[in-house]
């Protein structure tokens, strides 16, 4: 087995084509990527978790009616001559901290929805060969340090692929992709034996569930190419690693943080309540209220 030597992870790639269907009519015209969680749209929190960790290439892959997400990492002109002009330098320097400066981000189409793996193979002339971060901007991941940040030092340590992981109860593994373990490096971080994509219950080869974020080697393009499709007839990205984790070293990382699925209507809200709860500038507010509603 190939072991690879860590090179700087420069690029970051955001699926965002979904459609989105689970929120509408709301997704009808808003990309489900472009709802707010407290006072930032989903895609926000992800791309902020990257540029922590130092990544300087911001790829999304799009779909149509996905123009909003361009527009929220473009410059907003007039609004920040307007903020400017008014004194709000708070709200001008947020505003400006989460922009990618000119000619870091770019956007690529997947014209057909036919998965995952397809979607980051839509990206593999933007990235070229290096390796890459990879986020499904829908879990919001929350924590003290950014999950990307904590993957970077995994990477940096051992190099190969590194992918986040979190327990789950033993119940619940048939909803997610599960990874089977081998040798304990420390720090949280295992070498990967094997994959699976929702198994039975009693078939599980752990209780530690892939996160959506991802450190992968640009040889996974080369697999994603010639990726037959898988489940639910769309190119599975679990089979490309599959297929990849004969050749490279793939290692788990369990980070610290709350995940928070912002894809399902439920991981939504709650990810509202828990971050708002985080805010100083909300909390004490905020929380009265949610205590009396509580109380009903």
């Amino acid at each position: 087995m190939t072991t690879t030597s860590p090179r700087k992870i420069r690029k970051a790639v955001f699926p965002v084509a979904g459609l989105g269907t689970r929120f509408l009519p709301a997704t009808k015209v808003i990309p489900k990527e472009m709802m707010t969680v407290v006072d930032k749209p989903v895609i926000q929190y992800a791309v902020d978790e990257a540029i922590e960790a130092g990544i300087e290439h911001f790829v999304f892959v799009t779909g149509r009616g996905k123009g909003a997400i361009e527009d929220h990492f473009d410059l907003a002109y007039e609004l920040e001559a307007t903020l400017k002009a008014r004194g709000k330098t708070a709200e001008l320097k947020m505003m400006q901290d989460g922009r990618p400066t000119a000619g870091t981000a770019s956007f690529v189409r997947q014209q057909e929805p036919l998965g995952l793996g397809h979607a980051v193979w839509c990206a593999r002339d933007i990235v070229g060969d290096e390796p890459f971060a990879l986020a499904l901007p829908d879990m919001l991941i929350h924590g003290k340090r950014g999950c990307f940040a904590q993957m970077v030092d995994v990477y940096n340590r051992h190099g190969g692929n590194i992918i986040a992981v979190e327990e789950v109860p033993h119940e619940h593994v048939n909803r997610y992709g599960v990874v089977a373990l081998a040798e304990d490096m420390g720090n949280e971080t295992f070498r990967i034996t094997g994959m699976v994509e929702k198994p039975k219950v009693e078939d599980a080869p752990s209780d530690l569930i892939i996160s959506g974020r991802y450190i992968l080697q640009p040889e996974i393009f080369t697999k994603l190419s010639t990726q037959k499709p898988g489940a639910g007839g769309e190119i599975q990205l679990t089979d490309a690693m599959i297929a990849l984790m004969d050749e490279q070293n793939f290692f788990s990382y369990r980070f610290e943080g709350t995940t928070y699925d912002c894809g399902d209507k439920v991981g939504y809200l709650t990810a509202n309540i828990a971050l708002a709860l985080d805010r100083p500038d909300i909390e004490p507010k905020f929380r009265p209220l949610l205590e009396k509603l509580a109380g009903k």
